[in-house]
């Protein structure tokens, strides 16, 4: 019953906008189309259907009331973007399926897991070498790590069963999910939202690549990654320092795995090759989304994975459903002058402040409504484009605004324990406390604005963003 009342709502608040009195600047079809983006945007939010049913219940809502043609509404799927997600959601399915995400790890902490901090730091080292290739933060960090912290609670005996969370389970839970915001932020293809927010930066006159994203990252997030793990062990400090078995365990489940197999070094090849081009791929004109399906015939040539496979895993082909569709309806709203309008009405509060003021209050209002959201897609799909926009009326550059909101629009979701995808598992598992989780998150978001406001701001002038 609840699920048709959410239903309900979501209709009942697209009918209302539709025939609602609106704005003379802004003709009826892009009113229109605002209530059908709203009432889908309303479904997201209230889990009242599966996103990508809910995006294309919208787009089907826009051909049957002639607001969109078929093709307009269908264009997103044209773009280079959703097919560059989906590809590289099929990638990462290698990385679990070969093991080589969990040797990775593995590794990583054989080498710094004498001490508690170090074995942070090697998660968090895994985390970043695979957030280029796992777009998913749900299957990278739930479905990699999250494992690999558990059996490291369960080794020192830390559980919230017995009361023992605080020994190195908690320390560990809190780290990871702090650092995998950061991670990624770091590359296009590290967070499922990055593209859609380098699209809707397209509208604005920004071009951003997957090397130039990774440029303007890597000094501010490599330094939020390099302290966090830090700030925490001192304000949040696990009970148990010294960790030297963990380095023996993560020896035997290298012992366990044997040597790299076939599979491995096939998939190792494919990923430094794909990571090469997205690189250096625009020097020879090869872009980002080509680039990836040529990884993925290499692995589909070589049998590392198969096409039945990659039929079978949802989470692919829904986050390639929602992309095309919410791609579609903001280029629609912006085609139809309502994004324009609604960007320059949001400058206009902010006329008596300088740029940089301005531009820091759009972003900071933009990172912190996330409390009101349990999805960053979401959020990215009702607040970035409009937020963008009048960011770059105010005079803001076109490429560091893009950036700057593609980040925040990954470290927010460290926020809270709704706030991205793997923040309930990681929450669920009962190390860390509600008020825990939200006081730290918070207190590790004001640590991230600073250090990007700062160094940032200071990398982003020396490499000519700014």
């Amino acid at each position: 019953m609840k699920q048709y009342m959410k239903l309900a709502a979501c209709f009942l608040l697209g009918v209302g906008i539709w025939f609602a009195p609106h704005p003379e600047e802004i003709n009826s079809q892009a009113w229109h189309l605002f209530s059908i983006f709203s009432a889908t945007i309303s479904l997201i939010l209230l889990q009242a259907l599966p996103m990508g049913a809910a995006t294309l219940s919208g787009i089907t809502f826009t051909i049957l009331t002639k607001t969109m043609t078929f093709d307009a509404a269908f264009s997103g799927y044209k773009s280079a973007v959703p097919w560059l997600i989906l590809i590289a959601f099929f990638i990462a399915r290698g990385f679990i399926k070969t093991g080589l995400g969990s040797r990775v790890a593995y590794g990583f902490i054989s080498i710094l897991g004498k001490k508690t901090l170090g074995l942070a730091y090697g998660l968090m080292l895994t985390d970043l070498a695979l957030a280029p290739a796992i777009p998913s933060l749900t299957a990278r960090t739930g479905g990699v790590l999250f494992p690999i912290v558990k059996s490291l609670a369960n080794a020192f005996d830390s559980s919230p069963d017995n009361g023992t969370q605080r020994r190195v389970g908690a320390y560990l839970i809190m780290s990871v999910f702090q650092c995998t915001v950061v991670s990624a932020s770091m590359f296009l293809t590290a967070m499922a939202a990055n593209p859609l927010v380098v699209n809707f930066g397209e509208q604005i006159g920004a071009e951003v690549t997957w090397g130039n994203w990774a440029l303007a990252a890597s000094v501010p997030g490599g330094l939020s990654l390099i302290i966090i793990p830090a700030i925490l062990y001192q304000i949040y400090p696990p009970e148990l320092k010294d960790t030297p078995d963990a380095i023996n365990m993560a020896k035997e489940k290298l012992n366990e795995m044997g040597s790299m197999s076939r599979d491995e070094i096939v998939m190792t090849i494919g990923f430094l090759s794909v990571l090469v081009l997205w690189i250096f791929g625009k020097q020879i004109g090869i872009g980002a989304a080509p680039a990836a399906l040529l990884c993925l015939v290499f692995l589909l040539v070589t049998s590392v994975l198969t096409w039945d496979e990659l039929l079978r895993i949802p989470g692919a082909w829904d986050t390639f459903i929602w992309f095309g569709a919410l791609i579609a309806m903001a280029g629609g709203l912006k085609d139809f002058g309502l994004t324009v309008w609604f960007g320059k009405y949001i400058a206009a509060q902010f006329s008596d402040v300088s740029t940089e003021v301005g531009f820091l209050s759009l972003l900071l209002i933009y990172y912190y409504v996330h409390y009101f959201f349990a999805s960053s897609v979401a959020h990215v799909g009702a607040l970035c484009l409009p937020l963008m926009t009048a960011a770059v009326d105010l005079g803001a550059p076109p490429v560091a605004t893009v950036l700057a909101f593609g980040v925040a629009s990954n470290l927010y979701g460290a926020l809270t324990h709704y706030g991205c995808g793997p923040a309930p598992i990681l929450y669920g598992a009962g190390f860390v406390t509600l008020g825990e989780w939200w006081f730290y998150g918070f207190v590790m978001g004001l640590v991230n604005i600073a250090v990007w406001v700062t160094v940032g701001t200071f990398w982003w002038k020396t490499i000519g963003i700014l």
